[in-house]
């Protein structure tokens, strides 16, 4: 069973998405309904959604739309991981209205602004809020600002991270720099790590063979309790269908145990954002 951590939807009825003009391959509506007869046919049993960058007066309107998705009967999905602003002055507002039925956590694109947004007073202090508020942060930046993550996770040790994508990889760069900046991070016990973006990362060439070093390496960093997994899809359709990478993902944890499997699976999932069924 697989708790979809990460999963885009995109409604252009609805909402607004700019970065998509650029991506012409990923540019058209992406369904509820279309993934939702997927999911269900190969065993998952949830999703998280998670924002796709819709323009920031839309983002509440976002997670609306999460909701109604929520109340439709028989649904998979289980919440919002909000868009935010953590930088701006009236974040601590905006908080405060969110319906927490819905939002389930937060994430800021960190590799499309300056390195230098994490790492002010304003946006610490907003992130550091985030933990007493109970809402898990999810990190997505590029490999070379891995320190950066570092560096906001030592700030707000009360809060819970989730590194997006294995930590965006240079998948034709150098293994070893990047294993070495994935195991520095996971010395941070409020550090999780999302087995999620490989497919799209490893080019058309991927294989079970080049994915499973990275695999292995964040679940070796990060143990069995701080791993969950996501589809991004339908990013991930960039390289393969939703169907091949959660197939990959089977062949990958083939050798793990049942408590292992169902620990990345769906459990951690579930504590972090704390889920019910």
């Amino acid at each position: 069973m697989l708790l979809d951590t990460h999963l885009h939807l995109v409604n252009r009825d609805r909402l607004t998405y700019p970065w998509l003009d650029s991506l012409p391959a990923l540019n058209r509506d992406w369904r509820y309904d279309d993934y939702a007869i997927t999911a269900a046919r190969l065993g998952v049993i949830g999703a998280l959604h998670m924002e796709v960058d819709v323009t920031p007066d839309q983002i509440e309107a976002e997670s609306g739309m999460v909701a109604d998705l929520m109340a439709q009967p028989g649904s998979l999905i289980r919440g919002a991981i909000s868009s935010a602003r953590p930088e701006a002055p009236g974040f601590a507002a905006w908080l405060d209205r969110q319906d927490r039925g819905v939002v389930k956590g937060i994430r800021r694109v960190l590799h499309v602004v300056e390195d230098a947004v994490s790492q002010t007073p304003l946006f610490r202090e907003n992130i550091a809020r985030l933990g007493r508020a109970s809402l898990p942060f999810d990190i997505c930046m590029a490999q070379r600002q891995l320190p950066l993550a570092a560096a906001l996770a030592d700030a707000c040790p009360q809060t819970t991270f989730v590194l997006d994508h294995c930590g965006v990889p240079d998948m034709a760069g150098d293994f070893t720099a990047w294993a070495t900046q994935i195991a520095e991070l996971a010395r941070r016990p409020n550090m999780n790590a999302k087995i999620s973006g490989l497919i799209a990362y490893g080019g058309p060439g991927w294989s079970l063979g080049s994915l499973r070093p990275y695999v292995e390496s964040v679940i070796g960093a990060f143990g069995w309790d701080r791993v969950v997994w996501g589809s991004d899809s339908p990013v991930c359709t960039l390289e393969a269908s939703l169907a091949e990478w959660i197939a990959a993902t089977h062949a990958l944890l083939a050798g793990c145990s049942e408590d292992e499997r169902a620990a990345l699976g769906h459990r951690n999932a579930r504590r972090i954002w704390g889920l019910r069924d």
